[in-house]
């Protein structure tokens, strides 16, 4: 399983136990990123623990700090955004290049509800 695969998979593990996701913003709003597929990209993490690793480690996301979401408003409204404004899921990026998964907002919110269940 490549890194980037044991980030998403914890990713969903984490998110349902916690029942919480976290993400970054400034005084500008929440980031995004284009991929190496030109799509665009807005990341979240399953802990503040890893928010907070990304704004130590990546210079373009210092000054940012972390928010937390319920993963009901998660699910109900910021997927939701995402999928209007076309953008995908950024997984539990890591390392100095903050890199990992995206993944369509629908397939989110169905691996959410599908590990909900287990």
């Amino acid at each position: 399983m490549s890194l980037a695969a044991a980030h998403t998979h914890a990713f969903f593990n984490e998110v349902t136990q916690s029942g919480f996701v976290w993400t970054i913003r400034d005084e500008a709003g929440f980031p995004t990123s284009t991929n190496q597929s030109n799509e665009a990209a807005m990341p979240f993490w399953s802990s503040e623990i890893r928010a907070r690793r990304i704004i130590d480690q990546v210079p373009a996301y210092r000054g940012f700090t972390p928010h937390k979401l319920p993963v009901k408003v998660f699910l109900d409204r910021w997927l939701q955004g995402l999928e209007q404004d076309n953008l995908r899921v950024g997984i539990n990026w890591s390392g100095v290049r903050a890199t990992g998964f995206d993944i369509a907002p629908a397939d989110v919110r169905r691996r959410l509800h599908s590990a909900s269940t287990r």
